[in-house]
């Protein structure tokens, strides 16, 4: 009987010794998750771009970037992931481990591409973290261009159908938006204007300068360069006011007495289910780019817009644009 208690305590003991070392590890397990969280950042850090580089997607990007990894000390590098019209980048973001090292500066695009079924991602699919960039689109054309006002451009638009072209990024992006619903609130068939597909609004500048299409509608910060060197000029702003650095371009009312305005936002996202710790921290530093004087003067000379929402704002925000894009693409035919 001696012996047999001995061995049942040999056993028990055995048992207890094999439970113990399990809640050793997975204490150690969850120590170490913690610590890597509580750590975050610890290596560097992707910031994808749907759009070319030399966009004011990628500018905007680029500058927080250098920002960023000041404040979080870590590189944070830009990687452009075109294509699709911005489904690439957008799914290169939601498709990434939800662990803070793959975040994006996703677009005003994620609200319009499910609507055309070209993808069936949402804003649902991702973690807002800020809204950082408002820009409204302009009626870009050459600068020896026959078109001195808008109003010339769309009596020509309403003569020859179908034989002028415009570009500035993929076929139901948003500078395809800006021009359909342009034309559409003036009465015209959005198909009137064949549109030309490119991997942002840099080349399509570039084909407008080349001649190979005669309108790119993207914003004005954007095309800067190439007005200030005499080479493109802009008919009109799709906003209910003249921008401070081109008071020389009339507003859609001023020109041709439309009230539709549009323009792009850029916010920085994570995928979905990311930490709140770690996006905690990411949106902390975000804010602190954001209200650097560095980011605040570079944003004022080249001219884009700033806005400013946390996480909830971001959100909310993006959820009233995804309805809002999608009656106005039903209304342009630009759905399916």
């Amino acid at each position: 009987m001696l012996r047999r208690a001995i061995k049942m305590d040999d056993s028990m003991k055995r048992t207890w010794l094999s439970l113990l070392i399990l809640c050793v590890a997975a204490t150690a397990l969850s120590l170490a998750g913690c610590s890597s969280r509580s750590s975050y950042p610890n290596r560097p850090i992707t910031l994808v771009v749907p759009w070319g580089a030399g966009g004011g997607t990628d500018a905007v990007a680029r500058m927080l970037a250098s920002l960023m990894e000041k404040d979080l000390g870590q590189p944070v590098n830009v990687a452009n992931r075109t294509g699709g019209g911005g489904v690439v980048g957008h799914h290169a973001v939601a498709g990434a481990h939800p662990d803070g090292y793959t975040i994006g500066l996703i677009t005003a695009e994620i609200a319009m591409m499910h609507w055309q079924g070209l993808t069936q991602l949402t804003y649902a699919d991702y973690t807002p973290i800020a809204l950082v960039s408002f820009d409204p689109a302009g009626v870009q054309v050459r600068a020896d261009s026959p078109y001195k006002t808008l109003q010339e451009l769309i009596r020509d638009i309403k003569a020859r159908p179908g034989q002028i072209k415009a570009t500035g990024c993929g076929p139901g992006c948003g500078w395809h938006i800006a021009l359909a619903g342009l034309l559409h609130a003036q009465g015209i068939d959005p198909q009137s204007v064949r549109w030309v597909p490119s991997n942002g609004a840099a080349p399509g500048l570039l084909d407008l300068v080349a001649g190979g299409v005669q309108i790119v509608p993207c914003s004005l910060p954007e095309a800067r360069s190439l007005i200030d060197a005499g080479k493109v000029k802009s008919l009109a702003i799709m906003h209910g006011e003249r921008d401070r650095l081109f008071s020389n371009v009339p507003t859609l009312d001023e020109a041709v007495g439309s009230k539709w305005t549009y323009a792009a936002w850029r916010g920085i996202a994570g995928p979905k289910g990311l930490p709140k710790e770690i996006a905690d921290r990411l949106a902390v530093s975000v804010q602190k780019a954001y209200d650097s004087q560095e980011y605040k003067d570079f944003m004022k000379r080249r001219g884009f817009g700033m806005i400013w929402g946390g996480p909830q704002e971001f959100a909310q925000y993006m959820a009233k644009a995804d309805a809002d894009l999608g009656k106005t693409m039903k209304a342009v035919g630009l759905t399916k």
